[in-house]
């Protein structure tokens, strides 16, 4: 009764939204009026201004330590960000600007004047070489790094093409999740996302309620799958980087299959209480599909596309050489992938597909405003973690995964790396050795898998969450809100967070 009662209730707020799908993506199509062109001239001076700047405002060395004294005003920095987050949470819901907003140019023309007023602060406090630093962190540092991971991975993903013979059934539906859930850690939470959200969307074509799959697709493959090797999720990836092991992660596998067990019983009861409500109303099949892989140049191209972001650290050498990585190398091999694999596919696959830009647009205006806005909370985040004061395992993983909800959960992973890691030795604790120090190693398990599980509360904790939804979205399905997704979470994810946390070390 639990599950049939959490899907009526989460679904019910959403019947009440405008559409999406297609006219979400024909909505971007804006017509060649006056507003329409100041909206674009708006956009190429933003962006002339951020390139300016990138270019000529000096910046402190990326090394630098960071600031641990914040200035008194310091909440004015953080209400550009809080700003975008309410944008993207409440603009949908308001019937007047609803549509506005469902054009990439005008989400673009908002992140620029919240990234605007967030780099004033910054400047009015710390003057031109704040803003030169903050800048280079967030577009060069992050930005880039995160767009054309993103970007690759959603060209030569939409290149392959997977036919099943599914029809929406939950034990179908449950395969394909379950499949995202073993492979997340060793393509990746993004690439396995790719890999299986259009094979889903293809399997629920003819099922009345569809969303709840999805949100269930970014809980378990786009977050919870991911977490068993440094590949798997960023927040890993930046602990190996600083010298946890790469095998430790393998350790672990018992919180893995705990969460994605919990996670996989939920989605069937709810999906197959759904099924058997709409049985009547779905449209019987009629056509018969095979198994069949298309596309299959895209598949070497997708595992170089891992590898290279796997081997690949600017600053440090190719393992196996004595070469080191220039700045940019890893990115400039995964455009060329995406450039091969867009050359290499035919242009029917792509049609078949449904491939369109829109989706990764969408994600690239949104976030390079909250990569942007996201330094000053950041800032106030490391300087003020050695003062919350926390030591024990079940806080460290409850505030990095709130933390993680909203920030960048690799940074946020970073940050409470390093409190973890200045706190006093306890005898008779396990310890792991860093570059630059040791850490308890229940800590480091609560804050992995607080930073990677609870990436999936909201739309921004993790890159492949909005981007799975844009591509739900482009292809008809209607998904929750920001507010109507953060229901599912606190009432299915959440709590399952919360019991299989009884069971961590």
């Amino acid at each position: 009764m639990i599950g049939p009662a959490i899907a009526c209730a989460c679904y019910l707020p959403q019947m009440t939204l405008p559409p999406h799908g297609k006219n979400h993506t024909a909505s971007n199509a804006l017509p060649d009026t006056w507003p329409v062109r100041v909206a674009k001239a708006v956009a190429v001076v933003g962006t002339c201004a951020l390139v300016l700047l990138l270019i000529f405002a000096p910046h402190a060395p990326a090394k630098m330590p960071a600031a641990t004294e914040l200035p008194t005003n310091w909440w004015f920095g953080v209400l550009p960000f809080a700003a975008l987050l309410g944008a993207i949470a409440v603009f949908p819901l308001i019937p007047a600007i609803s549509h506005w907003w469902h054009s990439n140019l005008n989400r673009y023309i908002v992140s620029l004047a919240l990234s605007a007023l967030a780099l004033i602060f910054i400047g009015l406090n710390g003057g031109g070489e704040a803003i030169g630093t903050a800048l280079h962190h967030a577009i060069p540092a992050e930005y880039v790094p995160f767009i054309s991971l993103l970007f690759a991975l959603y060209v030569i993903a939409g290149g392959l093409r997977i036919e099943t013979p599914f029809d929406g059934h939950p034990r179908e539906n449950l395969s394909i999740l379950a499949t995202g859930a073993l492979i997340a850690s060793f393509i990746g939470t993004t690439g396995a996302a790719m890999l299986l959200i259009r094979p889903l969307l293809e399997s629920m074509r003819r099922r009345k309620y569809r969303a709840h799959a999805v949100v269930f697709f970014i809980f378990i493959v786009c977050n919870c799958g991911g977490c068993l090797l440094p590949i798997g999720d960023p927040p890993l990836f930046m602990g190996y980087l600083r010298g946890v092991p790469f095998g430790w992660t393998l350790s672990l596998w018992k919180e893995w299959l705990a969460v994605n067990a919990l996670l996989l019983v939920a989605f069937v009861a709810i999906d197959w209480y759904l099924h058997n409500k709409e049985r009547r109303e779905i449209r019987a099949a009629d056509d018969y599909k095979r198994f069949r892989l298309s596309g299959a140049v895209n598949i070497p191209l997708l595992f170089a596309a891992i590898a290279a972001v796997a081997l690949i650290v600017p600053g440090s050498p190719i393992p196996g050489t004595s070469f080191v990585a220039p700045n940019f190398l890893r990115e400039g091999i995964l455009l060329t992938l995406a450039l091969a694999s867009w050359l290499c596919t035919k242009r029917a696959l792509r049609v078949s597909n449904r491939f369109e830009f829109g989706a990764i647009i969408e994600v690239a205006v949104i976030f390079i405003g909250i990569f942007i806005t996201m330094q000053t909370p950041l800032e106030v985040l490391t300087a003020s973690g050695p003062r919350l004061g926390i030591s024990e395992p079940v806080a460290f993983y409850w505030i990095t995964g709130a933390l993680s909800s909203f920030l960048d959960n690799a940074p946020t992973y970073v940050v409470f790396l390093k409190v973890a890691s200045t706190l006093p030795y306890v005898d008779g604790e396990t310890y792991i050795t860093l570059i630059d120090g040791t850490v308890r190693e229940d800590l480091l398990t609560a804050i992995s898998l607080g930073a990677v599980f609870m990436g999936a509360n909201t739309y921004i904790g993790n890159g492949p969450n909005f981007m799975v939804k844009a591509i739900a979205e482009s292809e008809g399905v209607p998904m929750p809100s920001f507010f109507g997704y953060m229901a599912w979470s606190v009432c299915i994810l959440i709590p399952l967070l919360a019991f299989a946390a009884v069971f961590f070390p």
